[in-house]
């Protein structure tokens, strides 16, 4: 059966945001200021071989999506349950991406600790979150050196994870540990990553 990748823009406070949507599921998010660099941000991580359109008004479920989207780019969505279109991915990226999804509003984790979840060397990790489609629902910024150093962002580099930081610190001390994906995750506050760059 052929089926179509649906695309839908919205713009929020000079941020254009852009999803695609296949049968139920987001295939690929994006966002930037210039609509036209999100939008190629799209369709590199779209399946070649599945035509695609870009609608002018979005429908109900993607009006959802989009607005879910900017919540988290504000730093306010907590738990994003959105359906993610994992079936293109070998099964250590998909074990990579959900770990990385396990990581709470105003925590940070390292490529090291997910590796040691996951299993694969850190660098193997960073392989996976540079090419992460579905930023920020799987938020690969909330990954960081293991000596709270940045690192490198794919939207816009590091100052632009660290403005996303800024936005998600919560006043946490402590790190925790999470459960991601049956594994245990160590994660840190945001502001242990802030305080370096003070």
């Amino acid at each position: 059966m052929l089926y179509l990748i649906e695309i839908y823009t919205s713009a929020f406070n000079g941020i254009n945001f852009v999803v695609a949507i296949d049968q139920q599921e987001v295939v690929a998010s994006s966002f930037d200021k210039k609509l036209e660099t999100a939008l190629n941000k799209i369709l590199g991580n779209l399946p070649f071989d599945v035509p695609f359109q870009v609608f002018a008004n979005p429908s109900n479920q993607a009006r959802t999506i989009l607005s879910i989207l900017k919540e988290i780019y504000e730093g306010k969505k907590k738990d994003a349950e959105i359906p993610l279109a994992y079936n293109n991915f070998s099964l250590y990226s998909i074990k990579v991406l959900k770990t990385t999804i396990s990581i709470p509003v105003g925590y940070v984790t390292s490529y090291c600790a997910i590796a040691k979840a996951v299993g694969g060397g850190p660098r193997a990790v960073g392989n996976v979150m540079a090419k992460n489609p579905f930023p920020p629902f799987v938020p690969c910024h909330r990954v960081v050196k293991s000596d709270f150093s940045l690192g490198d962002y794919g939207l816009g580099g590091s100052k632009i994870k660290f403005e996303f930081l800024s936005r998600e610190k919560q006043g946490y001390l402590k790190p925790i540990m999470v459960n991601a994906s049956g594994a245990s995750l160590e994660v840190f506050s945001v502001e242990q990553v802030l305080r370096k760059y003070k």
